[in-house]
């Protein structure tokens, strides 16, 4: 009792981490870091070794805490570490979660300490290889498959865990910390709590880019602890105390739920093991209630309408594409897989717009009220009248996507790399070549620039148009984020609001560009599949549709969009 009154003491007066201790590194020892007469004793079992496919050849053990109070017949929560039992036990984690049940401040919760994986040398002069840094520093989502898709199911065959994200919490030291912060970030839909202590996040293996990610993409359900010292690694690959506040400071101006603890010292676990009992507290916190998305959040476009999330309009599709509206707001999309036309009404109900039109894919209306569209099955760009009635403009043209401008049309031609100039009678000529894989485009709001996406790189490039249709001061000039685990930016699909801002469906999600070409914005992907267009639809043209493979999704935002067969619209000058 009288060592938890000078913890309180300390801590209420600002003396707990002061410099004169932090010097030294010698931190007050926790009270509920310590076994306690008449707390149940959880059981630490272990080690099993587990192989995986995801990291194939190698091989790891994982120990599993067993809470004295946990009941097969109820769901238990979960609380995930990396580097093993050593780590857990650093942290004197067990103690500490024996304690923090017993006395009702954290759930009834088992533990999974899990090893690094190795793969085993071949002789016994060699060296294993070993996983550590791979797995936990690098980003995008491999551990967490490996975690949620293979080493979870093998657990839950012995024990009753939730499957609720809120229910379930990771975290980890230094590479495993960022490993914690990474699985949530990807799967918020399987964890939502992280702890993080000393956090590894710097240039190792990209892990850098995550205060900038976190200020660019749309919230996630998570929340989050942050511990790291003054004194931290200094080294070739970062500063990790700026990276952590760096970190700090991005999901403070997002408006996630964080908290921290700064002091002095060190690339080690001293610190973290003082403060666990306290961080674990605040990491579970008001459960059972949820871990949502923050809420009254502003960002700087603030586009995102809070409780608007993607809502499904259609399914069962071979693979969606082309979604594009007509002047009263109704918006079409493509299967190109069954070779069908679709319009969604304004009323939502979905019908068959067209039944056989081989391989068709972009789809565009032109001022004339026609639809127009790539028939990649037969080669050719036609044009459908309100009836479904079909008229080939242009025969022997590979297309992949087209922008009906008042007075012709783009299209773009990936295989052979090529820009194409269309005119409503037929003639065409080619406008520009070179891009390696030229597939979405689209016009500007006032109808002076053309904007194509490289699926195979990560620049948009941006075009002047000229009076007779050709093109002028190619630039490689939007800049777009790529996955961890892809060489490009899978940039497909192309839209623009009335602001002047581009809409770009790519592997990361929906990125949002301003006029300059900087992405400001990432919507979140409404399921994990290709996201290969988008598209302003709705009466108000303030409806953001979406195709994702099987299906196609929809979304209210705070703007509203342009069509380039319309007048031109002015956007406002950008801010340099």
């Amino acid at each position: 009792m009288l060592r938890r009154s000078i913890w309180l003491y300390l801590l209420g007066l600002g003396l707990l981490f002061s410099p004169a201790v932090l010097a030294q590194e010698n931190y007050p020892e926790h009270p509920d870091s310590v076994a306690k007469e008449g707390v149940p004793k959880g059981e630490v079992l272990g080690p099993f070794p587990f192989d995986s496919k995801v990291f194939p050849g190698t091989k790891r053990n994982y120990f599993v805490y067993v809470p004295k109070q946990y009941d097969a017949q109820k769901p238990a929560c979960l609380m995930v570490t990396q580097d093993g039992l050593g780590m857990a036990n650093q942290w004197r984690l067990p103690i500490v979660m024996d304690n923090l049940i017993h006395s009702g401040e954290m759930p009834v919760t088992i533990g999974l300490f899990i090893e690094h994986g190795i793969v085993p040398a071949p002789n016994d002069k060699a060296q294993p290889r070993f996983n550590r840094s791979y797995e936990y520093d690098s980003i995008g989502d491999r551990y967490a498959r490996f975690l949620i898709d293979e080493l979870l199911p093998e657990v839950k065959k012995k024990y009753n865990i939730s499957d609720d994200p809120s229910d379930r919490a990771i975290g980890g030291a230094s590479s495993g910390a960022i490993c914690a912060f990474t699985v949530a970030w990807e799967r918020p839909d399987q964890f939502r709590r992280v702890l993080s202590t000393i956090g590894t996040y710097v240039g190792l293996r990209g892990g850098d880019i995550y205060p900038t990610l976190i200020r660019k993409y749309e919230n996630k359900p998570i929340r989050v602890f942050l511990q790291d010292g003054s004194n931290d690694l200094n080294i070739y690959a970062g500063d990790w105390w700026m990276a952590n506040q760096d970190m700090l400071s991005a999901l403070k101006f997002s408006g996630y739920e964080v908290q921290h603890v700064w002091g002095e010292g060190g690339h080690n676990g001293k610190q973290a093991a003082a403060i666990l009992p306290d961080a674990m507290r605040w990491l579970w916190k008001d459960w059972p209630a949820k871990v949502e998305v923050p809420k009254g959040v502003k960002r700087q476009q603030n586009l995102v309408i809070e409780g608007e999330g993607w809502k499904l309009v259609s399914e069962g599709h071979r693979f969606t594409e082309g979604p594009c509206v007509n002047a009263k707001g109704e918006v079409f999309f493509s299967d190109g897989g069954a070779g069908k036309i679709y319009k969604v009404g304004l009323d939502g109900a979905v019908t068959t717009f067209l039944e056989n039109s081989p391989g068709i894919n972009g789809l565009m209306f032109g001022a004339d009220g026609k639809l127009y569209g790539c028939q990649s099955g037969k080669k050719q760009i036609v044009r459908f009248d309100e009836a479904g009635k079909e008229e080939v403009l242009v025969d022997n043209a590979p297309c992949n996507d087209l922008c009906v401008m008042q007075n012709g049309l783009y299209y773009t031609d990936p295989d052979n790399k090529k820009i194409w100039w269309v005119g409503f009678d037929g003639t065409r000529k080619v406008v520009d070549e070179g891009i390696t894989f030229a597939n979405g485009i689209i016009a500007s709001p006032d109808q002076t620039l053309l904007n194509v996406a490289d699926t195979r790189g990560k620049f948009l490039y941006s075009y002047q148009i000229q009076a007779d249709g050709s093109l002028a001061a190619k630039q490689t000039y939007g800049w777009l984020h790529e996955p961890d685990d892809q060489n490009d930016s899978g940039a497909d699909g192309l839209t623009m609001d009335q602001e002047g801002r581009l809409y770009v469906a790519t592997r990361v999600g929906i990125q949002i560009m301003d006029q300059l070409g900087r992405t400001n914005l990432i919507l979140t992907k409404p399921q994990s599949s290709w996201i290969a267009n988008v598209a302003f639809g709705g009466p108000e043209m303030n409806v953001l549709y979406v195709t994702a493979a099987d299906k196609v999704y929809s979304r209210k935002l705070n703007t509203k969009g342009v069509l380039p067969w319309q007048a031109p619209i002015t956007p406002p000058k950008p801010g340099l």
